[in-house]
């Protein structure tokens, strides 16, 4: 999954490859205390669009870019400047399981979605195997 962030005004988003699993200690302290929130309830909260969790962690990559340089506070977006994307990678395992799960009568229009978004999805050349979910337990 990817922290995408296009500023208006902006030519490029900035992308940021988010697996939870890889964020450091020091970092996911960090979040803890800025979202009150433990790091598995953050990792949902993220995926489940929580404007506070997902600032934190647009915070924890721009600091990663300008470290010393940028407090919390300075960070501040538009809603429809920062989104979750998913892996091609990731989607085909979404597909895959709603294949088997989606019901019947809906399982044609979900596969047929979820085709195009991943015709149009961000390859991950650092994928290996099977993608992981965005959540960490």
């Amino acid at each position: 999954m990817y922290l995408v962030y296009q500023p208006e005004g902006s030519d490029e988003p900035q992308r940021w490859r988010y697996n939870p699993r890889k964020i450091m200690s020091a970092e996911r302290e960090n979040i803890e205390r800025l979202t009150g929130r433990t790091w598995t309830e953050f990792t949902k909260d993220v995926v489940q669009g929580s404007s506070l969790c997902r600032r934190a962690l647009l915070f924890t990559f721009l600091k990663r870019d300008h470290p010393g340089a940028l407090k919390f506070d300075d960070v501040d977006f538009a809603w429809d400047e920062l989104s979750l994307e998913y892996s091609k990678g990731e989607l085909a395992q979404l597909r895959e399981a709603a294949a088997d799960a989606a019901p019947a009568e809906q399982r044609a229009a979900i596969l047929a979605r979820l085709d195009e978004q991943i015709a149009e999805a961000f390859e991950d050349p650092d994928e290996e195997g099977k993608a992981q979910p965005p959540i960490a337990e």
